[in-house]
């Protein structure tokens, strides 16, 4: 079972930039990987994802032109990319992975977790 560690997450004013990583303990390479967020008092919401073999990816609208989903295979990492951050995108920002088919983000179809990183914009 891999397992997957996200780091990067921190407190930052709109406008300003983050880039958070989810290292993965083998190749994510043959896997879906996506980045999910949770916000106090709401649901867990997909943010971008990146599809088996790095051939596709994803964005939710809320981010689309903000946030890039990329991965170093070399490293077995997933980055996600975030540029000109928002109070509203404030949240616990999680990796997922799942080697099932999807072609949606949502949170039941992904199998594998990592504990989560906090990211705090202020405005």
């Amino acid at each position: 079972q891999v397992q997957l560690v996200e780091s990067g997450g921190g407190s930052v004013q709109a406008g300003g930039s983050l880039t958070l990583s989810c290292a993965a303990s083998r190749s994510t390479y043959t896997m879906n990987v996506a980045w999910f967020r949770q916000a106090p008092g709401k649901e867990r919401e997909g943010v971008a994802c990146i599809y088996t073999g790095a051939r596709m990816t994803h964005y939710a609208d809320a981010v689309k032109g903000r946030f890039t989903i990329s991965q170093d295979s070399a490293k077995n990492t997933v980055y996600l990319h975030m540029n000109n951050l928002e109070p509203e995108d404030t949240a616990v920002y999680y990796c997922a992975a799942t080697i099932k088919p999807i072609s949606v983000m949502i949170p039941t179809l992904f199998d594998i977790w990592g504990q989560g990183t906090q990211v705090t914009v202020s405005s």
